[in-house]
């Protein structure tokens, strides 16, 4: 039975469905821009041309004019189906538009004997399928809907921010829909920024010079199925003698991190330090092997005798104590402390 006079609920998808307000769609692109045209996604995913089909795993809002303990939030079944409280059986829903479903759901209503003028509307609340998964260092990790355009700025926004220890980097898992649509875009060019012509299965976005210095071309299309995880900035730890020993991440300072830096962090040495005789300890880049040691004269680099040197993410600076009688050599030592530092990063 159709609804006489019930509006039918058109969940809008991200392409906006508004096909009238593009301008553009029959006239030449210029090959710079590649963002796909509205006939391009239409061709790439017809389906978002049309209305919303409902899918497995569907948060749906039930409503039923005059039944109110009947109506809801119900999450379609693996299966396709859904159960509803009046009904001694499953609708199936998968496949429909909520406007389809809700006709199916009136007529099992009606036919049933439960309600004799069912008026009945469906939405979707939330919907695994059309939504985008935002991962790693940000405030809030989780699975946004997405039934509208969206942007990677726009993602970290909903994210509710950059975590303390983010770095630079946030890499877009595309999805499926998004490798078609990109496949059907421009030919490569030859500008690394273009991620609408790159390769469409993953991105790497430089975060510092999209929030730094706005650059449009990094702030990326974002599209259903999409995953952008922020990466972690690096950690170096200091531990021994020195007087804040811990982890400190690399989003501390924007530049190099170096060992005077380093020891700054930690709050300077100890009185009782052996600076001439630290050790840098650094685990193998690639496979696993054994770690590293670096001597560094940290008392020659503290009085200007010798270059500052570099820390990269995983070092371990071990400053040695002469109360120790085993001040020398103490790797293992140091890597030790170092590991139980590793789930306590100071602020």
């Amino acid at each position: 039975m159709t609804l006489a006079g019930a509006p039918r609920i058109i969940t809008g998808l991200w392409i906006g469905v508004s096909l009238a307000t593009v301008s553009g769609v029959g006239q030449t692109r210029p090959v710079a821009d590649a963002t796909p045209t509205s006939s391009q996604i239409v061709n790439a995913f017809p389906e978002l041309a049309s209305d919303y089909r409902i899918s497995a795993d569907d948060e749906l809002g039930i409503q039923i004019l005059d039944v109110p303990e009947a109506s809801g939030t119900f999450r379609v079944a693996a299966d396709g189906g859904l159960a509803l409280p009046l009904l001694s059986q499953p609708v199936r829903a998968e496949g429909l538009t909520p406007g389809q479903l809700a006709d199916q759901i009136s007529q099992r209503l009606q036919t049933s004997g439960m309600v004799s003028h069912a008026h009945v509307t469906v939405s979707v609340r939330s919907s695994r399928v059309h939504a985008i998964t935002i991962a790693g260092a940000v405030k809030k990790p989780q699975v946004y809907p997405i039934f509208s355009k969206m942007t990677l700025l726009d993602a970290i926004s909903e994210a509710e921010g950059l975590a303390e220890d983010a770095g630079d980097t946030a890499i877009i898992t595309r999805g499926q829909i998004a490798r078609r649509l990109l496949s059907v875009s421009a030919p490569a060019s030859q500008d690394p920024t273009d991620f609408s012509t790159s390769d469409p299965s993953s991105v790497t976005v430089d975060l510092r010079r999209l929030l730094e210095d706005g650059d449009p071309k990094l702030n990326v299309d974002l599209y259903p199925g999409d995953r952008v995880t922020v990466q972690r900035a690096g950690v170096v730890y200091v531990v021994g003698a020195v007087n804040k020993a811990g982890g400190f991440s690399l989003h501390e300072d924007r530049g190099d991190m170096t060992v005077l830096k380093a020891v700054a962090l930690a709050n300077d040495l100890k009185s009782t330090a052996i600076a001439k005789k630290a050790v840098i300890i650094r685990k193998p880049a690639g496979a696993p092997g054994e770690d590293r040691e670096i001597p560094v004269n940290v008392q020659k680099i503290l009085y200007g005798r010798a270059p500052d040197q570099k820390l990269i993410a995983n070092d371990i600076l071990f400053i040695p104590d002469s109360s120790s009688k085993r001040a020398l050599h103490r790797a293992g030592e140091a890597a030790a402390e170092a590991a139980a530092l590793m789930a306590y990063r100071v602020p």
